[in-house]
């Protein structure tokens, strides 16, 4: 409980200076897609290729993003090879992990209600050559080319429960619309803990083979 919540303080005092303190010139970078199509609630964007750092985590889903934001904090922060500072960007992602994560680049893979994988997205500078290498093996790098993706937005708390009802939400739409998922459900949030909930920008994501 005590790390926990040494945790929750430290992500409050970096969000805080990185949203507050900083000004424009602290600007948040966001993932970069451009959105190919809206039907109500559902917008099927195009994802240009991405670069993580994610770590795994056992746990239940509300404590997995504070056990794992130590870990990718310090390596935007320094633990790398290159000892480099590493802007925060937006979102946060979460999805679930397989029992064991290789060490060779990934695929999607089906996931369990106790592992769970934590993600910060690095900036659009960085290339696969050019990225700083991890000194904490439980932080690995991977890296995602282009993609399709169905998304459902929504304000409001991080619980599990709202992002089971958004996911079911979501699944819905997609089968609606006759799209064909592609992997596993990503929870993504964009907002410091402090933003009142109805400001909080959440997603959830899955997947979808492209559109012909």
């Amino acid at each position: 409980m005590k790390n926990s919540m040494q945790i929750r303080l430290v992500v409050l005092a970096v969000l805080v200076v990185l949203v507050v303190g900083g000004g424009p010139a602290m600007a948040i970078e966001r993932a970069d897609y451009r959105v190919a199509e809206v039907h109500g609630d559902l917008e099927i964007r195009i994802y240009a290729p991405q670069i993580l750092a994610e770590t795994a985590v056992v746990s239940d889903f509300d404590d997995a993003g504070n056990q794992a934001f130590q870990r990718l904090f310090n390596y935007i922060s320094g633990a790398n090879r290159a000892q480099s500072k590493i802007a925060m960007t937006a979102p946060v992602s979460q999805e679930a992990a397989p029992q064991k994560i290789a060490m060779t680049a990934p695929v999607v893979q089906e996931g369990s209600a106790s592992n769970w994988r934590v993600a910060f997205l690095l900036p659009s500078s960085y290339t696969w050559s050019t990225v700083p290498q991890p000194t904490d093996e439980r932080v690995r790098l991977r890296q995602i080319p282009a993609r399709t993706i169905a998304a459902l937005r929504f304000s409001g708390t991080w619980g599990e429960d709202r992002f089971r009802d958004h996911e079911s939400k979501l699944r819905a739409l997609i089968k609606e619309r006759g799209l064909e998922p592609v992997g596993e459900p990503i929870f993504a949030r964009y907002n410091p803990p402090f933003t009142p909930w109805f400001m909080r920008r959440n997603e959830v994501l899955i997947p979808i083979r492209p559109i012909e």
